[in-house]
């Protein structure tokens, strides 16, 4: 199973700050064991959403405001996607991560294609979508 481990922005991050030398080796550290477990399939930060936009749809009207965004707590600022063989296995990596105090991050279990309610048709497209993906 897959999951989306969402790393919080804070202050630094939103104004473009990048980690001093330590956190950053402590980072790469951390996702060389992530890689060597076979568990990291990706992972980035973020730019600041200074840097963003969000897109909010009513009916045909599509209305664009362009960041930095205010709600900080609910902003990310990295992410990883993991390969695990259960929740408890991604809680348990993600425990090891080298965050400071204060630093809450969120597991979402990523949905597969088998779980989604398709028909014959649209379960196709999506095999054929993914095989796309995978020869980029």
């Amino acid at each position: 199973m897959r999951f989306m481990v969402m790393v919080p922005a804070d202050a630094n991050s939103e104004a473009g700050k990048m980690p001093d030398e330590k956190t950053l080796s402590d980072m790469m550290n951390y996702n060389e064991q992530l890689v060597k477990a076979g568990v990291m399939l990706a992972g980035d930060g973020l730019h600041p959403t200074s840097k963003g936009a969000r897109i909010t749809f009513s009916g045909a009207k599509r209305t664009v405001i362009d960041g930095p965004f205010t709600e900080a707590k609910e902003l990310i600022a990295g992410y990883w996607i993991w390969q695990v063989k259960s929740k408890e296995e991604a809680i348990e990596w993600a425990k090891r991560a080298p965050f400071g105090d204060g630093v809450t991050l969120e597991l979402r279990q990523v949905f597969e294609a088998s779980e989604l309610p398709a028909s014959e048709e649209t379960a196709a497209l999506e095999a054929k979508l993914r095989t796309q993906l995978a020869s980029r």
